[in-house]
């Protein structure tokens, strides 16, 4: 059975990655909160795949809104920071990704993937989970869903500055509008 995970410590992880300059680094979640910053973890189920480079181009397209939200975006997948440095390197008319403005990380031992509930072990993949943090570590937003359907930036970021409004922000809120 599943646990909530919502309002609870979120798993603490740490993974190589391609960074945005194509050098291989780590990176953390405890980075982020040390440096004050939410972040907007993501799992997507394979490099070089269809519905994957839609997504990530997009949020990348977008990264800066991200930032100026003090928020630092990681995408995750299982496949190992190699195969997301071709992918990378690959043009975007070409199926690739060409550059990122935020890391790939390589979850190639599958633990962060299980932590957050969204490894499907018998492919060894995960599923499209989207993760938004604070900078205190708490699991403040979770979304998971089937790996044919991409996720909505203009989504994401209204819920991310929902949250930092700190109030009760009711259904179909947008930036700018009153909190209740």
């Amino acid at each position: 059975m599943a646990q909530r995970m919502v309002g609870k410590q979120a798993p603490r992880f740490m993974m190589e990655a391609v960074m945005p300059n194509k050098e291989f680094q780590t990176v953390s979640l405890e980075e982020n909160m040390k440096n004050g910053k939410w972040t907007v973890l993501f799992f997507y189920p394979n490099d070089f795949t269809f519905v994957c480079p839609t997504e990530i181009t997009a949020l990348s397209d977008r990264y800066e809104e991200f930032a100026d939200l003090d928020a630092e975006i990681i995408g995750v997948s299982t496949d190992s920071v190699h195969t997301h440095l071709a992918w990378i390197n690959t043009d975007r008319t070409q199926n690739g990704l060409g550059s990122l403005n935020f890391p790939l990380a390589s979850d190639k031992n599958m633990k962060v993937s299980k932590d957050y509930g969204v490894l499907i072990e018998e492919e060894g993949i995960a599923l499209r989970g989207l993760f938004i943090i604070n900078p205190e570590g708490e699991l403040m937003y979770s979304v998971v869903n089937h790996n044919n359907i991409g996720r909505d930036v203009d989504e994401t970021l209204r819920v991310l500055q929902a949250l930092q409004t700190g109030g009760l922000c009711p259904a179909n809120w947008k930036p700018g509008q009153k909190t209740l």
